[in-house]
Parts: structure tokens; sequence; C-alpha cells
């Protein structure tokens, strides 16, 4: 099949942070990682989004984002309803989100609207007017933005809210430890023998400071069987363990919010981008095991003195939160500005 065509170009400016005018359309496919990073673009922004779950047919989804003949009808009913009433900016995150902003952006359709794209869309940037990578990515160019780390809502009014939505959490012994548990990714093998020195190291600390409870959460990758170990281990602790919604509602924020200290595991770039919006220290547990772009983050964040290695001492330094959504908003603002 023939490829469609280029992109066209709008010179629409983005009304002002306070502006009623502003509505902003934040597209996924609705996986959490994605709809997180471009709802939280959005908010940062000053309006509330409208989400959009993306409805990807066959057979443009395979070939997204590039475009095929007929691909006006590549989402159905869940972009039609985005070009009855175009928005000021359409922000996608993902591979299905690139194929709807260059949708939304060209052929004259929603002239209005400009095109923010999350995530290498794996095309020429060229086709959005601005694209946001972390900078452990490799995609560069002059309508690219890269941010350590990735996005999220994570700053300090979404704690001081988490903070009073699980007020309860005050009353548990400090220091309280925040446990943040990923899983096997492409870029590290998480498996019984990582789970058993991490817990190692938290048992050590508690031992040695004489009590202290731990807030734990895993994650959907966690394997079932090592959450399973975890809350065996932390069953006589002080705390809560979140395993999944048997367990009641995700107490992830109050997590964040009341933390003295977080530890996480180092397979999610997400995660351990948002402990480090938090204004407490943030130990990562093995972070010698992660590879590839991951590494190259972690290693980032280490060299900036925000994270350290996580080791049985778990000794408290300074913290300057890595607000990296505020500061992608403020470059997305200037640069949409005619």
């Amino acid at each position: 099949m023939t490829m469609g065509g280029g992109d066209s170009t709008h010179g629409c400016a983005l009304p002002g942070p306070a502006s009623p005018d502003l509505r902003i359309a934040a597209l996924s496919d609705g996986r959490a990682g994605n709809a997180r990073q471009a709802t939280a673009l959005a908010a940062a922004l000053g309006a509330p989004p409208d989400a959009i779950v993306l409805d990807p047919r066959a057979p443009w989804r395979w070939a997204a984002p590039r475009r095929l003949p007929g691909d006006s009808g590549a989402f159905g009913q869940s972009l039609d309803t985005v070009r009855r009433d175009p928005p000021a900016l359409a922000i996608g995150c993902g591979r299905q989100a690139a194929l709807a902003t260059r949708l939304l952006r060209g052929r004259g359709r929603a002239p209005g609207t400009r095109s923010v794209q999350i995530l290498d869309p794996r095309l020429h940037p060229r086709h959005w007017d601005l694209v946001v990578v972390p900078e452990h990515d490799r995609l560069r160019g002059a309508n690219v933005l890269t941010l350590l780390g990735s996005l999220h809502p994570v700053d300090a009014a979404w704690l001081a809210r988490a903070r009073a939505g699980f007020d309860a959490f005050a009353a548990l012994p400090r220091p309280r430890t925040a446990l943040l548990v990923g899983g096997p990714s492409a870029h590290m093998r998480f498996d019984a023998a990582s789970l058993r020195a991490l817990l190692a190291c938290l048992a050590a600390a508690r031992r040695r400071e004489g009590g202290g409870s731990v807030l734990a959460t895993t994650s959907r990758r966690t394997p079932p069987a090592l959450a399973a170990r975890l809350r065996d281990a932390l069953r006589d602790c002080p705390g809560v363990v979140w395993t999944g919604h048997r367990d009641g509602a995700n107490p992830y924020p109050g997590l964040l919010a009341w933390a003295d200290r977080i530890v996480c595991t180092a397979d999610s770039v997400n995660m351990i981008s948002e402990a480090c919006a938090t204004t407490v220290p943030v130990f990562v547990a093995e972070p010698q095991r992660v590879g590839g772009g991951p590494r190259r983050f972690v290693e980032a964040l280490r060299a900036r003195g925000r994270i350290r290695a996580l080791d049985d001492a778990l000794v408290a330094y300074a913290v300057e939160p890595l607000l990296e959504t505020a500061r992608i908003a403020a470059e997305v603002r200037a640069r949409l500005a005619c």
C-alpha cells in the first residue's frame, strides 16, 4: 500500500494557562502508563483534559503511526468525536496515539489543533508540532523536547491531596519506608533472589533503627509468587501491603505522600520518576542489573545525586524533587505560542 502524504503545519497559539478556552485532548491506547503521561502533561498545561481511549482498527493499527489509505476511519467513533469539536491541543502517548495526533493535525480537518506526541513515534518528528521523549532515548531534533524520566502528576499539590486522603498513615511508626516493587522487564531480570536481597536490606535497617513501618505495593508486572513472598515477609511488620484490588483501594498515592524514604526496584522508569518527584530520599535496589535505556536513566539520577543504591544503612541525604513535568509543560507552552 502507498503511505499517506505529509502533515500540514498550523500557526495558532495556545490560550493562556487560566483561559477557559484552552481545550486539550489526551489520547492513548488505554494502557495505564500511556494514559497517565498524556493526562499529566495536559493537567500541567492548566486544563482538565478530555481523556480519549482510542479504538484502533486493522489494518491501520498495524502500521501506526504510518499513514495508510482510508486511515480517516482508523479509530472509528473514538476519534470522530474529537474531530467534530477540535481541541486547541492534542496530546498523544504511544504508537496508536501517534497516528491519531497526525490525523488531527493533518489534511486541514482540524486547522486549529496543535499536536504533541509523547515517546518516540519511530518516525521523523516533523509529523508533529512537538515530540517529548526521555533523555535516555536517542531521538533528537529541533522540535524534540527531552526530559529525565517520564511525565506524571506527582508534585507538591498532588502529594498534599494524597496526605489528606490517606491520613491514617500518619499513625504508622517512623521511619515510614515506602516499598515499590515492580517485576521482570525487557531490561532487567527480577526474581526471588532479587526480592530476598531487597527485603534483607530493609530488615537490617529496621533492626538497627529499632522499628519503623513498611508501606509496600506491587505493580502489574510483579509475578504472583513474588507478591505472595512479599506479603509473607512483611506479615508481622507495621504498615500495609497492597498486591491488587482484592486488598482494597490502591494506597499508592498515600505511600509516596507519607514516606520518610522510598525503596524501589530498578525496572520501571515511571515508578522511579514518580518517587523522585517527592521530597524524600530514594533508594534503588540493584541498579547495576538494569540495562538499556533504563540503565542510562538510573545512572543519570545517580550522577545528579537524586537516588542512591539500596544498602542496609539507608542513610538519609538532602533531596531536591525532580519536577520534569512542570518544566516540560512550560517548554510546550513557550514553543507553541505565536
